[in-house]
This record gives structure tokens, sequence and C-alpha cells, in this order.
């Protein structure tokens, strides 16, 4: 591959009406996004300042009608490759970043798992994070309405409140506050109107902090938004992350963000099972994975993995450990998964006897013994 791959991909989503167009639009003016491509979806939406859209040989690209999910997945994955095929000739001098901005009704997963999926696309491009708009005037309402705002809230990375302006009950924000950190509190919630809401905040969501120069792990696993709001157990086996228990919102309660922890190596063979049992058993209720793992083989160097329901991109190694906290870590974001199924696989795995459960030679030796549907 040519130098300056991979390039980071930031996925801008959620629900019709939240802003996405106002917020890129005045994202697009900061010239920190000079070299940017933004593949846009105009389905439900304005489309971007004609200004903009005038420069497509500038690399600002349009889709055409219809949604980024699986019906025109493929076109994604064209445009994407259109944009590599432009590098490697020339056509463009230089491409530093991908914003692609799903429709309103859109689920993330299925462009994010175009990215990680694809075998050159994944060479060329590295998903940066997911950034989801939440408008604070219909949120609750919207929430409570459609599964998919909510799955839009909980695979985010950066969280941004749009028109907190226009509400009148300070006590119906708040909630809502509240009720998007219960869903992801490992996501950073940003307030669109704030002038910190730039284009530092809301991207470089990647493993690597662009400022230091080096691999971030608490901040890229969520664990550093998740210490700001409550403080942490410290169980060093694994700690819930938010069990809501809430009054009438039913999607939430479907919606499970948690850690698993293990001090100690593990053989990548253990950790390879446990993912492979784990996505074919519940991998579509696998909303979003990450984690660093301290390998047994390398103990020095650590795996990197980031998965989406049932697609895992390529895992990779650190050089080294970057904060001195060695074991492995995994975060979850479930919908309807069991949590205890999930607790119990893992701990079979990592080889910590309970009662009446499997161990792995039992998991690996007899099919039979999986439970947990």
């Amino acid at each position: 591959m040519m130098s300056g791959f991979p390039i980071p991909v930031s996925v801008l989503t959620g629900f019709l009406g939240a802003g996405k167009t106002t917020l890129l639009n005045r994202l697009l003016k900061d010239p920190a996004l000079a070299d940017t491509a933004v593949i846009i979806n105009e389905f439900g939406e304005v489309a971007i300042d004609h200004l903009l859209v005038e420069q497509a040989s500038d690399g600002i690209i349009q889709l055409s009608d219809g949604c980024l999910c699986c019906t025109v997945r493929g076109e994604l994955v064209d445009t994407l490759a259109d944009l590599v095929d432009r590098l490697q000739t020339g056509r463009i001098a230089r491409l530093a970043r991908v914003v692609v901005e799903t429709t309103g009704l859109a689920d993330p997963a299925p462009v994010l798992q175009s990215i990680m999926a694809h075998p050159a696309l994944v060479q060329a491009f590295r998903l940066d994070g997911v950034i989801t708009l939440v408008d604070a005037v219909n949120g609750n309402a919207t929430l409570d309405a459609h599964v998919e705002a909510v799955k839009q809230a909980a695979v985010a990375d950066r969280i941004v409140l749009s028109k907190a302006d226009m509400v009148t009950d300070a006590g119906d924000l708040e909630t809502l506050r509240a009720r998007l950190r219960q869903i992801n509190p490992g996501a950073e919630l940003l307030d669109a109107g704030s002038s910190r809401t730039g284009v530092a905040a809301l991207f470089d969501c990647g493993l690597y902090n662009p400022a230091t120069k080096s691999a971030d792990v608490r901040r890229w696993l969520g664990e550093a938004a998740h210490d700001h709001h409550h403080h942490h157990d410290g169980h060093e086996h694994g700690h819930n992350h938010g069990h809501y228990h809430s009054h009438g919102h039913r999607h939430d309660q479907r919606v499970r963000s948690y850690s698993l922890v293990h001090d100690g190596p593990v053989p990548f063979s253990a950790i390879e099972m446990f993912l492979d049992l784990l996505r074919s058993t519940h991998g579509e209720h696998l909303l979003r994975m990450k984690g660093v793992i301290e390998l047994r083989e390398d103990p020095s160097r650590p795996l990197v993995i980031h998965g989406v329901q049932k697609i895992l991109h390529p895992p990779a190694r650190l050089p080294a450990w970057p904060d001195g906290q060695r074991g492995t870590r995994l975060v979850l974001i479930t919908l309807d998964m069991p949590e205890d199924y999930v607790r119990r696989l893992f701990a079979a795995f990592t080889n910590r006897p309970s009662v009446d459960t499997p161990d792995r030679a039992a998991l690996e030796n007899n099919p039979l013994a999986i439970a947990g549907r």
C-alpha cells in the first residue's frame, strides 16, 4: 500500500431530523477537514451546501438515492474503492479522512461491516469512529419508538445532542442525557451548540491519540468517559457498565454495555475459540466489541480486536503496552444478548472454574455442552 493508508473513516449517524447535515456543513468550513471526502446520502434529508456539491471533483461524493444499509452496501464499497483508485492514479492529490453520513433510518452496523469485512478496503481504510446525533427536543420519544435510534446511540464513540437550546423543560433534557449515558456509558456526550464540539472533539476516536502519537487504550475502550460519570468498581473479573432498569423504556432495557476482564495472559487459541463461539451463537446481538488482549504467546505486544456483529476487523498488534495495565479487557455492547451466557463462556475459555459450568475442554470437545440460548 502507498503511504497515507489506512485512511480514517468516520460514520455520522442519527435519526431523521437530528441535524446531521447542519453539523456536517459547519464542520466542513473548518480548514482541518480540507482533505476530507464526504459520502452523503440525501434520502429524507437536506443536501450539503450546493457550493460543496459542485466541487465533486475534489472528492466530495454523493451516493444516488437510497439508503446506506444492506440494499446499497455495494455502492458504498464501490465509492470507497473509487476513492482509493483516484488517490493511486493521482486524480486526488491527498485524502486525509472520509466521512460517511448514513440515513436517519439506517442501522449503522452494515456501514461499519462494509469497511471492516472487505479484504481490499480494510487495507486502505480504518474505522475511526461513530458519531451519533440525537435531537434533544424529540430524543426521548424517538428512543421510545424506534429501536434503531437506541442502536445508533449504543454503537457511538461520540454522542452529540442537537437543538438543546430549543428544549423548554430542563428536566427533560437532563433525563435524556442520563438515559444516553445509561445506553452507552463509554461514549463522550457533547452539545452540538458548543464551540468545543468541533473537529478535534468529534474525530480521531481511534486507538491512537493524535496529540500524543501513542495508543490510548482507556480512551478507545470508553473507560475514561465511563469513569467520568461513575466510580469505577475495580472488580477484577469484569464489571458492568450500565444495567439499565428503566421505567417504560423497553428498547433501552435490551441494550447492555459491559466489560470482561481477565488478569494474566491467555492463549490465542482460547480467545479465537471464544470469539468464534460468541459470534456464531449470538453474533446478530453483538452490536460492537472492542478489546485489548495479553497473549500467552507474546505477552509484551497486546492484541487489539474490534468487531461489529459477526464481522471482526483483522486483529492488530501494538508494539508495547501503552498504559502499563496488562491482562485482557473486552468491552461489549449488546442487544438482547444473555450477559450471563457471555460471562460463563468467557470464564470457560480463560479457565476460571465455576460450579456447574463447562470448562474450555468440555466446550471444545463437546458442542452439546454449549448452553445459554
